[in-house]
Order: C-alpha cells, then structure tokens, then sequence
C-alpha cells in the first residue's frame, strides 16, 4: 500500500504549505495539499465551498481527500486545518502513525498566526475578527492536534528553514525514495 512518507497538520497560518513543500523538495519526493485536492474535485475555492454551500459540506469533502490522499500519496502530505475535527480521519492518522507514519503537527501561537494569516479571504473561518477565532481554533483544536501528532515542530518566532529543519530531523532514516 502507497502512503505518504510525512503528513502536516496543523492550524490556519502555521506553515503546513511553506514547509511541506520545503521538506518535499528537500526529500526529492512530491507535495500534496488536501485542500487543493478538494479545490479541484469541487472546481471552485474553498472559500468559496464555505459560502455556497456551508462548512459541513467542505468537511464532507476534505474527509473524502484526505482519506484519498492517505492511501495514495507517496510524498508530503498537508491536510488543511480542521481536517481533524473528523473522527474518521483522526482515526486513519493515528492509524498511519501506529503503522510507523510520521505525522507532524507544526504548532503557531496566535500572534505568529495572524501576522502570517493576515486578512486573506482564502481563510474562510479568519474573514471575521482574525486574532479572536485563530486564539478560539488553537484552544479548540490543540487536543485533536496532540491526538494525531507523532511529533511537535513549533514554529513561532522561527524562520520556515529551522522547521524544515526539524521536521526533517524527525523523519525516520530512509524516509526519501
């Protein structure tokens, strides 16, 4: 069975994308991001998934990607931020992890966050008040993060080569192919 030699998670803002495709890059393999996954099975953003249809449709459709994802990449894997709210994949990642998978949950604080997030309307959950729900969603999500994660790579206040860094350090030798 294919599976990613590394999956990401995380918060909005905590460098899932910057550092995946670093790390890939770094490791010869091939990046993947859930959420643009769900992006091109749905044809429109996921902004825009959130206001047509609503967030329980796109979660609906980021479970599906991730669980495509989980059983057909080979690379760098990066979920989007509330991917874990869903029990089913929880369970597919702790799994992963059981199975000898690395997954690392890189971890923001809220200032590091919103300067990173800024005001971007790709965050759909950030449109309204920013620092107010990315403090709300750290404190929601930190237990499903810790839940799934079989390493922790903080990265406030670090540059983006120190966590590609880290991450790279927690990987099993061999973890390139």
């Amino acid at each position: 069975m294919t599976r990613p030699v590394l999956v990401l998670v995380g918060p909005p803002a905590s460098g899932k994308t910057t550092v995946g495709t670093a790390v890939a890059t770094a490791l010869g393999l091939p990046f993947r991001d859930t959420d643009a996954d769900v992006e091109a099975a749905a044809g429109t953003s996921v902004a825009d998934l959130f206001v047509t249809h609503g967030e329980p449709h796109f979660r609906a459709l980021e479970e599906q990607a991730v669980a495509r994802a989980l059983g057909e990449h080979d690379g760098v894997l990066a979920l989007g931020g509330g991917a874990v709210l869903s029990a089913a994949t929880r369970e597919s990642l702790v799994g992963y992890g059981r199975a000898g998978g690395t997954v690392v949950h890189l971890d923001v604080d809220v200032p590091s966050a919103a300067r990173r997030a800024g005001l971007s309307r790709d965050r759909p959950l950030l449109a309204v008040n920013p620092r107010a729900m990315l403090r709300t969603l750290l404190e929601q999500r930190a237990p499903l993060y810790a839940e799934v994660a079989t390493v922790v790579v903080p990265t406030a206040g670090r540059t983006p080569e120190d966590v590609v860094a880290d991450v790279l350090s927690a990987l099993p030798a061999g973890s390139a192919r």
